[in-house]
């Protein structure tokens, strides 16, 4: 355990930031885990609208740090090129 109040204080913050950033990690899985699943069920517009919600989603991830620009704009690129092979 740590002695220093500041010590303490970034153990804190630590536990904090890792559960927040564990939420959002999971949350981009279930929604490409959605889109990749209307892929496969060949369904065009739920991909679409799938597809939609998980741009949003990967965009706000980027403004608020969750993920590098450059991995975001991968996965989405990635995500309408399997949604337009339909």
């Amino acid at each position: 355990m740590a002695n220093h109040k500041s010590s303490i204080k970034r153990i804190r913050q630590t536990i904090v930031r890792t559960e927040r950033n564990r939420f959002y990690r999971t949350r981009l899985k279930n929604i490409v885990k959605d889109v990749r699943s209307a892929i496969t069920a060949g369904n065009k517009e739920e991909a679409a609208s799938a597809m939609n919600v998980a741009n949003k989603q990967i965009q706000k991830f980027v403004s608020k740090g969750i993920l590098k620009k450059e991995t975001a704009a991968r996965k989405i690129s990635r995500l309408h090129r399997a949604v337009n092979a339909i």
